[in-house]
Formats: C-alpha cells, sequence, structure tokens
C-alpha cells in the first residue's frame, strides 16, 4: 500500500527505547505501589526499595522492557500514523490528506486495541519480574491468595529463606507461564489492558496533536522541540492518571499467578479489591503515573519526532 510507511515504526523504536531508561525506576515504584502491600505511599515505596534493593532494584527487569517495550511503542506508533493514512485514503482518497479530530480519535482507539496483542504479554512479563524481588515477596504475602492448606506465609517465606527468585530472567518466566497457564497465562489481564489502552491512547494522542497545534507558532513548518517535548509530556501525565484505575486491575491480574490465583477475572478483581482497601485502592500509583509519564511521554514524543524529522529529510 502506497500510504504505508516504515518510517513511522523505526522513529517510534528510538522514541521508544528512550523513553523505556527514563521511566523505569517509576515504573517499578508504580507497579510495587499497585500490585503489592506493606507500603504507605510513594514515598515509603521508593524509600523502601533504595534501602533493602540499593539502586538496582529500581531498574528491576529493564532488560526486558528496553528489548520488547521499545519493539512495542514502534508498532505503536506505526499502527498509529499507518492507520490516519489508511482512514485518510478510504475517506478522501489521499492517504497524505490530514486527519480531523474525528479521524485522530478513531485512529487512538484502533491503536489501543491492537496493541494489546503484543502489549499484554510484555506487560505481563516485566511486572512478574519487578515483583519478585526478595523484600517484596516478604512484604506482600498477599498479592497472589493463599496457599492450599490456608496459610499464606508459608510458600512465599520459603522463597524468601531460600533466596531463589521465582523466575531466572524473561525467557524463563515467559517459558514457566507457558508450561503452567498455557498461551492464556500469557495473556492474564488483556481484558483490562483493553479497557485501559482504548481510551488511554485516545488521551494520549489527542491532547498530544492539540497542545503540539497550540504551542506551534503560525506558520512554521515544523514544531519547535520544546513544543514537542511539553506536548508530549503533558498528553503523558493525562492518558496515565486518567487510564489509573484500569491499570491497577491489570496490574493485580497479571502478578496473580506468582503464587496461587487469587483472581477469577476483571470483575472478581475489581469486587475483592474494593472490599479489601475501598476505592481508593484503584487510585493506587495515580501520583506517581502522573510524574512518571511526564518524562515518559516527553522523552517518547521528542525522540520519535526528531527520528521522524531525520528519516524524511535523508
Amino acid at each position: 500500500m502506497n500510504c504505508f510507511h516504515l518510517d513511522d515504526f523505526l522513529a517510534g523504536w528510538i522514541g521508544g527505547a528512550s523513553s523505556v531508561i527514563v521511566g523505569h525506576p517509576l515504573d517499578t515504584v508504580k507497579t510495587r505501589l499497585q500490585a503489592g502491600k506493606g507500603y504507605k505511599n510513594t514515598l515509603h515505596c521508593v524509600l523502601q526499595i533504595y534501602r533493602k534493593e540499593t539502586v538496582a532494584g529500581f531498574f528491576k527487569g529493564l532488560s526486558f522492557p528496553l528489548a520488547s517495550i521499545t519493539v512495542y511503542n514502534s508498532v505503536v506508533f506505526g499502527l498509529f500514523n499507518n492507520t490516519q493514512r489508511v482512514i485518510s485514503k478510504f475517506r478522501y482518497g489521499d492517504g497524505r490528506q490530514p486527519c480531523g479530530m474525528l479521524d485522530l480519535t478513531l485512529a487512538s482507539m484502533l491503536t489501543g486495541l491492537m496493541s494489546v496483542g503484543l502489549g499484554a504479554p510484555v506487560d505481563l512479563v516485566k511486572i512478574r519480574l519487578q515483583l519478585q524481588t526478595l523484600p517484596c515477596l516478604a512484604e506482600n504475602l498477599n498479592i497472589a491468595g493463599t496457599t492450599g492448606n490456608g496459610n499464606g506465609n508459608i510458600a512465599v517465606r520459603s522463597v524468601t529463606l531460600q533466596g531463589q527468585p521465582t523466575y531466572r530472567g524473561p525467557i524463563h518466566c515467559i517459558s514457566s507461564t507457558l508450561q503452567t497457564e498455557g498461551i492464556q497465562g500469557l495473556y492474564r489481564g488483556a481484558g483490562a489492558m483493553v479497557l485501559r489502552d482504548v481510551p488511554g491512547y485516545t488521551l494520549y494522542f489527542i491532547p498530544y496533536a492539540l497542545f503540539r497545534r497550540w504551542l506551534s507558532p503560525e506558520g512554521r513548518s515544523s514544531p519547535h522541540p520544546c513544543s514537542i517535548w511539553l506536548s508530549g509530556g503533558l498528553a503523558g501525565s493525562i492518558s496515565w492518571v486518567t487510564a489509573t484505575p484500569a491499570d491497577v486491575v491489570k496490574s493485580r491480574l497479571q502478578a496473580d499467578a506468582l503464587h496461587t490465583r487469587k483472581y477469577r477475572g476483571i470483575v472478581h478483581c475489581i469486587v475483592q479489591s474494593y472490599k479489601a482497601e475501598g476505592i481508593h485502592v484503584f487510585f493506587r500509583g495515580a501520583s506517581v503515573n502522573a510524574i512518571r509519564g511526564f518524562p515518559m511521554s516527553a522523552t517518547m514524543f521528542l525522540g520519535y519526532e526528531l527520528s521522524l524529522q531525520f528519516f524524511r529529510g535523508l
């Protein structure tokens, strides 16, 4: 198809790699707050990780996101921009025709839906690697339910005493999940991810387009890097804060199989979380998401736009 461009995928890969390095430490804090117990607030979580695991604790599981989320972001940005061209080709007969807000909204929602196919396994492995540190296991005994005899401490504490993590790395995590849960295990939490990403990407790309338009001077052929950075950061904060409730449910479902299954599905997870911790549980990590979303998305969009300008200038 003549409206299909590969440079969008490559630019998305570069932007994704930059954003993962910038945002992973706060992503670890966010995951611990959402899926674990024993942390009073964001600052307490940060201090606990640093005291018990040093700086390395914030980068737990970085290798897999760096290798996979960069590909995921490449797919997201490639899908989003090429979907816009397909829509323009279908509606106006010209893939180069700029999309209106309705077209951008449709492209964003389709991107969020399609991205789950790759994003769900990536998120699941990332979260399980982030949550398997020994101090985290000791403090989060209720994260995944109880053992068969009703005592939730025995199996987890035995892992802690032996000093053996559940997974040796991302490949071992994938193979173990496939062996114990099947292919559906890799997609645990995918339904909650759809609920997060379809509206989430709409509130990601649309605010970015609006902010970039408002911050760009009249007559300028391309936006200034500062406008891109600020627009991307604001869009990221908006998107992540509004997606927090669905993100909490997704994180809990994906972390659930670390030991023994606790949640039967999305609705059961929502009901049980609400009964145990109240409505505020669905906004756990919102402040981290707002803070983390800004530099990650600012770096993502800046890397993407500058790379795209470079490739198209060759």
